[in-house]
């Protein structure tokens, strides 16, 4: 299966590390609205579905039922060698999924990541 993410970005993502996402959407004003979220990775689709309690009660959720766009970022810092800050930002079209539970799956056109090799 073909896949938006290098293995590094893969590894990280079925680690088991515990991180926030940060999801963007863009709201009706055109505004972004940016929010801390839970996620997963979703192996089988190769999306990543931003979870969370009451989703489908959201303003995030809401946004994506009107266009479709969202992206997230996923970070944090690495201490154990100093400031080491890793990352991986995924930029998509984004579906709202009725529940229960309710998400919103992130279909990649675009993945970024950094530091991720220093987690291993």
């Amino acid at each position: 299966m073909s896949t938006a993410f290098s293995d590094v970005e893969v590894q990280f993502l079925t680690s088991g590390v515990k991180a926030l996402a940060r999801i963007a959407t863009v709201g009706k004003d055109g505004l972004p609205h940016v929010v801390p979220s839970g996620w997963t990775y979703n192996a089988e689709l190769d999306t990543l579905d931003v979870t969370g309690r009451d989703v489908e009660l959201t303003k995030k959720y809401r946004d994506v039922l009107r266009n479709r766009r969202a992206a997230v970022v996923i970070d944090g810092v690495d201490n154990r060698a100093g400031w080491s800050p890793w990352a991986v930002e995924v930029r998509g079209q984004a579906e709202a999924i009725p529940g229960p539970p309710a998400l919103i799956r992130i279909h990649a056109t675009q993945v970024r990541s950094w530091g991720l090799e220093r987690l291993a």
